[in-house]
């Protein structure tokens, strides 16, 4: 891991010591340690990190609102939740609000080297621990709406994905900067929840949408 750089959310300072000293030991640089979630959107403005890893479970502000003002308006910023909310409502609703990872607390070192390394390449990942519940959630999706998750934005580059263009075409399709493109798909994988660009196209295939060029 070459200097990443990562803000860490959790009101458990016990619990940020060790997540700390683990990081530190992946290679990764803790630019400041918040304990809930309006301190984890005032630090991403402040330090810009790469990652935030996120708890759901905090004081005031709680970690889902938290990831979606993160996403929303710092989209360069990924979220990795870390948490001990192994249900699937809990799951969806960080998926939805644009968390790019969902791990539990009981995860090793390697899970988290791992994660760490599939958010910066704009994948999602689901650690084992919570891998269980994604098949509940995908099974929660309406009939008539495919994708109400999606605003009106991310339903056009859903039909461009599954239609088999790269971010370079979406780019030039939808007059998007190519990194803009490669976080709104990172963004749409989450919500619909998808593990992989393969996954969201046959998702999105599947209800119908975007036929290959």
């Amino acid at each position: 891991m070459n200097a990443l750089r990562v803000v860490v959310a959790d009101d458990h300072p016990l619990f940020r010591e060790g997540l700390r000293t683990l990081l530190a030991d992946l290679g990764a640089e803790v630019v400041a340690e918040v304990g809930d979630g309006s301190a984890a959107v005032a630090a991403v403005g402040a330090h810009r990190p790469d990652v935030v890893l996120m708890d759901l479970r905090m004081p005031g502000l709680d970690g889902i609102e938290a990831t979606s003002r993160i996403s929303r308006d710092h989209p360069g910023t990924a979220v990795l939740v870390l948490t001990m909310s192994d249900d699937a409502a809990s799951l969806q609703a960080a998926l939805s609000a644009g968390a790019r990872g969902y791990l539990l607390k009981e995860a090793s070192k390697a899970d988290v080297g791992r994660a760490l390394d599939a958010v910066m390449r704009g994948e999602i990942l689901i650690g084992s621990g919570a891998a269980p519940r994604l098949r509940t959630v995908t099974a929660g999706r309406t009939a008539t709406t495919p994708f109400p998750q999606l605003t009106e934005r991310e339903q056009e580059l859903l039909e461009l994905l599954a239609r088999g263009l790269d971010n370079a075409a979406i780019a030039r399709r939808l007059y998007l900067a190519e990194k803009t493109v490669r976080n709104r798909v990172s963004a749409v994988m989450a919500k619909l929840p998808a593990a992989s660009r393969a996954e969201a196209i046959a998702i999105a295939r599947d209800a119908g949408i975007g036929q290959a060029d």
